[in-house]
């Protein structure tokens, strides 16, 4: 399962007036892993950066100016989040509104919300009554975000992949020891894997003692022949 966990900055609040995303960040799941496969963009808003948006994220006119508009970069943008891969958000309606208006001044087809898997949601269903922000659920799970004095794209999503690895279960929830289709001969490795099903060629020697057996069939015997031990006998 391919998934992208992502982050978008803005001047603002309103997407649909003119606040404008100034820098998208991205990095790709398989199967709930890192790929090493990420966007990064700084993006022209096509006006001025306010000073309290500069104050969270950084980046000024200065520097934006220059940096491809959102039309630009729109094409390389939807062919990294492909068709049908989940987009993995922190607070989705939020960045799914200001992908979608900026896609739509693009001529682009806007993303369908149900793509979005919201991991603030996610983090108030599991946690119910706790903070929910990237930093709180990053010092719940012992994630390093020391670096995070600014709002950046990619480094709020390489932080967000890992606090969502931590949401559904852990760094390794997709662990599956089923067999093979074609099971390979005993003690042989397939995939990678080795088939544990094996019976053993010499079973294990039993640890009880004579007489600790000698005590649970008297203590069997006490109980009738109710008891669940004689039923499988």
């Amino acid at each position: 399962m391919r998934e992208i966990v992502l982050d978008t900055e803005t001047t603002g609040f309103d997407a649909e007036k003119d606040d404008r995303i100034v820098e998208i960040g991205a990095i790709e799941l398989l199967n709930h892993l890192p790929t090493g496969r990420t966007f990064h963009e700084y993006i022209d808003p096509e006006r001025s950066m306010p000073k309290e948006a500069f104050d969270v994220h950084g980046l000024g006119d200065d520097f934006l100016r220059g940096k491809p508009k959102f039309a630009q970069i729109a094409e390389k943008f939807i062919d990294f989040i492909g068709q049908d891969s989940r987009l993995v958000i922190h607070n989705a309606s939020f960045d799914m509104k200001f992908l979608n208006a900026e896609l739509r001044r693009a001529g682009h087809t806007a993303l369908p919300f149900s793509r979005a898997l919201d991991t603030v949601g996610l983090a108030r269903e599991k946690f119910p009554g706790s903070p929910a922000s990237l930093d709180a659920l990053c010092r719940r799970f012992g994630i390093d975000n020391s670096n995070r004095t600014l709002h950046g794209a990619l480094l709020d999503s390489e932080l967000l992949a890992e606090v969502y690895l931590e949401l559904i279960g852990g760094r390794q929830p997709d662990l599956v020891l089923d067999r093979p289709a074609q099971a390979p001969e005993p003690g042989q490795i397939s995939d990678g894997r080795m088939d544990a099903r094996q019976p053993r060629p010499v079973p294990l020697p039993s640890r009880l003692t004579q007489a600790e057996t000698a005590a649970h069939a008297e203590f069997v015997a006490r109980l009738g022949d109710a008891a669940i031990w004689t039923r499988f006998q």
